[in-house]
């Protein structure tokens, strides 16, 4: 079922009156209209953002059915055929029936009921409003009309800038200005909300996922990368080419297609523009183009050499011994085949040994067993391993789940130097021995008691030894965007709440990076894992302030700088940084699961390669 497809509360409210507040909203007559004038449309959905005509009746409303949802969030599209020449305004409109639908797609129709401004994920989402109509009574005219023509919506259609400058006055909210459809991409796609559009053959951006949905771009020269991505490489490059397909047939009468990133969408795909919680703007098919295999491959890096230590991070996405044995076999495959078995492998989202299960077990040593000797059964090492258990419940994650970093190495290859093992509360530090850096505690946890650390995974701090040589090595697994508005919001710039505190998390690692560095210049440290951030943010500027780290990602050009996709973008949110010492490096983000359907995990990993 697509994501959108979640029971609709009514209009919000607090919407309405703060656009009737702030004087967005009129009276029940459209402006310009003479009262007792039919309202159309077009005078339903205005100007703005927000209807002139929200939280009022209206009347034997006129047009054509032009798609009819039956599953999630029921209703139909209706449009008007005539319209007003107004590219500011929509010609077409949802009607939420909240039952399945009794008309069909053709049926020309006279719609009365109640408009509102219904926002998905309600009000604290940040999302824009979908106009709609609520409590409809529906008049069928007469049956099998021409459906109105589709608006071809193509590169040239799409302007290049992203969005305006959200108003001030307004709390930085775009929703009481003028749509200026010729010169914003999210004025475009609201001047188009609930309207026939139509895309021809377009290149797939986001794989096919779970909720039955794909994305594609209708700019395939907006920041592509060599495997048919779009590339998200810069606040200020939202690429507006983007945009979320779904399908009308329910699944049970036609499987939605499997996509992978650089496959193409080929033919016609057409239907009414919504707007969903999850992604914004999405073509909900009525008629659904044909997926055309491009036969993506998934990466292999190459084998470090005799005097290179590779040291790679993963999140294995919430492992535990539930998970199926296909699933250990498939992420142990990727690590002896396309990660080539790297000397030190950091994973994120190792789960305890029940799962989710919320009974206070801690202890993940099941979850690793089961783990390696999936490797072993792939023709990898014989990896060894270390961590700390967290408390229960302290660190974020799926409730029970008890999600934390795990160091495995081969011994054959590597050496771990124990140091008094500290707990979940104990914080390791740094001392001077010999003339160099060491840990206290081998492995521990950097500053627990941190409240940058609170419902977050505590960083995990290793010490190795690689032909004589120490190395330190940082694996984290930082606070999740969980709360950012999207890029779609009615906020823009869109409000990203979730950097605060990756941003004192960060500055917590900094500082520790630091206290190696002061106690041996020239020391070996990696800072890996899920930094949940990209190599441009401000939590990447804080991990590498004064000069600490660098973010060997930015040693990649900007297309292949991505490790994670999310609504169609290309993104870095795994990283690897290095101090100073390390200079000679090699750096593979290797492509294995984000650009396809069929995903072992969300994200891929990365792998870096240097002689200390």
């Amino acid at each position: 079922m697509p994501s959108s497809a979640v029971p609709r509360t009514p209009a919000v409210a607090t919407l309405v009156a703060a656009a009737l507040a702030a004087g967005l909203l009129a009276g029940s007559t459209p402006a310009g209209a003479a009262e007792g004038d039919p309202v159309r449309i077009h005078d339903i959905q205005g100007t703005t953002r927000l209807s002139p005509l929200a939280g009022g009746q209206v009347a034997d409303v006129p047009g054509i059915v032009t798609g009819v949802r039956t599953y999630g969030s029921r209703g139909f599209w209706f449009q008007d055929p005539e319209g007003d020449g107004d590219p500011a305004t929509s010609e077409g409109v949802f009607v939420y029936t909240g039952s399945v639908p009794t008309v069909a797609v053709g049926d020309r129709v006279l719609v009365s009921g109640t408009v509102g401004e219904y926002v998905p994920g309600g009000a604290a989402s940040g999302n824009q409003s979908l106009t709609q109509i609520a409590k409809p009574a529906v008049t069928v005219v007469s049956q099998g009309n021409a459906v109105p023509a589709p608006v071809t919506v193509s590169a040239w259609s799409v302007p290049s800038a992203y969005a305006p400058e959200g108003d001030a006055a307004a709390g930085g909210s775009i929703n009481g200005l003028p749509l200026r459809p010729r010169t914003y991409a999210l004025d475009y796609w609201e001047s188009l909300e609930g309207t026939n559009i139509r895309v021809g053959t377009s290149r797939v951006v986001g794989a096919t996922n779970a909720h039955a949905e794909l994305w594609v771009t209708v700019k395939p020269w907006e920041h592509p990368n060599l495997r048919g991505g779009t590339v998200y490489g810069s606040y200020t490059a939202q690429n507006t080419g983007r945009l979320k397909v779904q399908s009308l047939t329910p699944l049970a009468e036609q499987p939605f297609p499997s996509a992978n990133v650089g496959d193409v969408l080929a033919g016609v795909t057409e239907g009414p523009l919504d707007f969903n919680q999850y992604g914004g703007y999405t073509l909900t098919a009525r008629a659904l183009g044909t997926v055309v295999d491009c036969g993506l491959e998934r990466e292999r890096t190459r084998p470090q050499r005799s005097g290179e230590l590779a040291v790679a991070t993963y999140n294995v996405e919430n492992l535990d011994p539930s998970d199926p044995q296909e699933k250990f076999d498939a992420l142990a495959r990727g690590v002896v085949e396309n990660l080539a078995s790297p000397d030190i492998l950091a994973l994120e989202e190792i789960q305890d040994d029940n799962g989710a299960k919320n009974d206070g077990t801690v202890a993940a040593g099941q979850t690793v067993a089961k783990f390696t000797e999936a490797i072993k059964a792939a023709g990898g090492p014989a990896y060894e391993w270390r961590s700390v258990d967290p408390e229960n419940n302290k660190d974020g994650g799926e409730p029970g789940g008890n999600i934390r970093q795990v160091f495995l190495f081969n011994p054959e290859r590597v050496s771990f130097t124990d140091r008094g093992a500290g707990d979940a509360t104990t914080a390791t530090g740094v001392v001077r021995e010999r003339g160099r850096a060491a840990l206290t505690h081998s492995p521990g946890r950097i500053d627990p008691a941190n409240a940058a650390w609170e419902s977050s995974r505590k960083p995990l701090a290793g010490e190795f030894s690689f032909r004589g040589r120490p190395v330190v090595v940082i694996a984290n697994h930082f606070g999740s965007k969980g709360g950012d508005e999207s890029l779609a919001s009615h906020h823009q710039p869109p409000n990203r709440s979730s950097e605060a505190k990756r941003l004192l998390q960060a500055q917590s690692v900094n500082a520790f990076v630091k206290d190696v560095l002061k106690a041996d210049r020239r020391a070996d440290v990696l800072v890996v894992g899920d930094i949940n951030d990209f190599e441009f943010s401000g939590t990447t500027k804080a991990l590498t302030a004064d000069g600490a780290l660098r973010a060997a990602i930015t040693s990649l050009p900007r297309s292949e700088r991505y490790s994670y996709i999310y609504d169609g973008n290309s993104q870095v949110l795994d990283q690897i940084l290095t101090s100073p010492s390390i200079t000679g490096f090699t750096y593979d983000s290797v492509h294995i699961n984000a650009e396809f359907a069929d995903q072992n995990s969300d994200h891929d990993p990365q792998v870096l390669r240097f002689r200390p």
